[in-house]
């Protein structure tokens, strides 16, 4: 892969997007365990494998994945409230967990001039929660919610909102996502798209979307370092 194929056509920095959950913060192996624990509590047992089907999507299309499964009479947003003040808790008695990797990839971008972005489907107040436990609260210099779109992942919307507010061509943008319907997001956005596993690999067809995929964001700090 040589460096024109990452830049853009005027060989200029591309607008770097990062995703949250799954990516930044190691968010999504708590939920399995907590959408369990808090589902027991209100006589569900809440599979893994479920969970993991709602990674990447946004708080509507989530519900609908579990009214899918349980019915009509699943209390939905009880058990996910619940669930998040689980959340909230752990993490300000425990520390956020951070993933290896993010904090050098911010100051890399951040010595290099190189703007970057947050699009995540998570609510706004939560993101900023999150971020602040995070310690990079004031590290992003825009930012799309799941709550500020009408169409959540796999819908491009959030990514060609966040382009937009930053005044970036689509082009011009590369996305760093976990997520099967994050990836599809930024394809279907006309983005590139760099895709770091967390719990769940991407199927073959999603795979042949990616322009490049690394273990962790330290490797992503690595492969810039290079091309840049």
């Amino acid at each position: 892969m040589n460096k024109g194929s990452f830049l853009n056509n005027k060989n200029e920095k591309p607008l770097i997007i990062f995703d949250m959950d799954g990516l930044m913060f190691d968010t999504e192996t708590l939920a399995i365990k907590l959408w369990d624990k808090v589902g027991k509590k209100f006589g569900y047992e809440i599979e893994p494998e479920l969970v993991i089907k709602t990674i990447g999507i946004d708080v509507k299309g989530t519900e609908k994945i579990f009214m899918d499964h349980f019915g009509g009479d699943f209390p939905f947003m009880e058990i996910r409230t619940l669930r998040e003040e689980y959340a909230f808790r752990y993490m300000e008695e425990k520390g956020m967990p951070v993933k290896p990797g993010l904090f050098e990839l911010l100051d890399f971008l951040e010595d290099n001039k190189i703007r970057k972005a947050l699009a995540t489907s998570s609510e706004r107040i939560k993101a900023e929660k999150y971020l602040i436990l995070g310690n990079v609260v004031d590290r992003f210099d825009y930012a799309v919610c799941g709550d500020e779109v009408k169409n959540g992942k796999p819908d491009p919307e959030i990514f060609l909102k966040v382009a937009q507010k930053a005044g970036f061509n689509n082009e011009e943008c590369s996305v760093l996502e976990d997520s099967e319907s994050g990836i599809l997001s930024a394809s279907r956005a006309g983005m590139k798209s760099i895709f770091i596993k967390d719990v769940k690999d991407l199927s073959e067809d999603t795979k042949k979307l990616v322009f490049k995929e690394f273990k962790s964001l330290l490797e992503v700090r690595d492969f810039l370092k290079s091309i840049l």
